[in-house]
């Protein structure tokens, strides 16, 4: 099969596509997945660059996939040859969805619905399952509460910003300007430019929210800690550096903030959230937006644009 590898660890031009890969076998428990698309997401940067550990090199980046089930594996009974489907969580084996073919365990897929196209089934599986975990497992948010999204545009907020909506919360969330008309329309109700200097008197001033869901906790906790109402919980996804500190200690006491970590790869079961998600996208509440597609021999240029483009939603390769 043609997939893309790299052979070492380094930029985006280590990535190549090599014609004669051997097509895997499905294992026990895994399937076999007929690729038509993998989302692109920085975490596939890393895998590459070597700032997270993978078994060992050539690897296949890709996380997200989506596509039909071309064989499955001894001890697999959920899951037939012909069925459209999407999963995530398969970049750290280093035998990713950048390739014609893929095999994925089979409790981390989902039936993809009819009507939803397989580039948004891929478009949609890390970023919503993370999201997801964020509101519901972490925050357990629940209707007429509010919400403020950070960086509503990027793939796992505009996800967040949809499924708050559908929870039936009050959504506030950041922006550039450009992308606001774009979010109030996947549900959204009030969006703010997150470079303005009074940012947390305009959070405060349309409401303090009860659930903060924070992609850069480095540069946000604090705000997170002075515009939070009383019991609010903030879930951190994400930072650009090591540390994060709440300057005002006593205040976020008082507030009784809770504040949880996570990360989508503890999830205990991604194919039940996945069955959620897949729900949501059948009943027309969800609906990811792919700013862009690439082939798989233009995989390094994806690889540069998830890390440094500003683009709405997600970038989706097509093998």
């Amino acid at each position: 099969m043609r997939a893309v590898r790299y052979h070492e660890t380094g930029g985006p031009e280590v990535l190549q596509v090599d014609e004669d890969v051997p097509t895997p076998e499905p294992g026990h428990g895994e399937v076999r997945i007929d690729v038509a698309a993998a989302a692109v997401n920085p975490v596939d940067t890393y895998y590459r660059a070597g700032d997270y550990e993978l078994p060992g090199l050539p690897a296949i980046p890709g996380d997200d996939v989506a596509g039909v089930v071309d064989a499955v594996g001894p001890g697999v009974g959920a899951w037939r040859a012909g069925d459209r489907v999407f999963g995530t969580g398969i970049g750290a084996s280093g035998r990713g969805s950048y390739a014609e073919y893929a095999t994925v365990p089979a409790g981390d897929l989902a039936a993809l619905p009819d009507g939803v196209s397989f580039a948004e089934g891929a478009a949609i599986a890390v970023v919503g399952v993370t999201a997801w975990r964020a509101l519901v497992d972490h925050a357990d948010v629940e209707p007429a509460e509010t919400c403020l999204i950070h960086g509503g545009s990027g793939g796992v907020g505009h996800a967040a910003v949809q499924i708050a909506d559908a929870a039936g919360a009050t959504v506030t969330t950041t922006a550039s300007d450009a992308y606001h008309d774009r979010l109030r329309t996947l549900g959204a109700d009030a969006v703010l430019d997150y470079g303005r200097d009074d940012l947390a008197a305009a959070v405060t001033e349309v409401g303090a929210p009860d659930v903060i869901v924070d992609h850069r906790l480095n540069d946000y906790v604090g705000l997170d800690a002075d515009v939070a109402a009383h019991g609010a919980r903030v879930v951190g996804l994400g930072d650009t550096e090591p540390a994060a500190t709440i300057p005002d200690v006593p205040s976020a006491r008082a507030k009784e903030l809770t504040v949880s970590l996570m990360s989508m790869y503890n999830t205990p079961d991604i194919g039940a959230v996945l069955d959620r998600l897949a729900g949501l996208l059948a009943d027309g509440r969800l609906a990811p937006e792919i700013e862009r597609t690439y082939g798989l021999d233009e995989a390094a240029d994806a690889h540069r644009a998830v890390v440094e483009d500003s683009f709405f939603g997600k970038l989706v390769v097509e093998p």
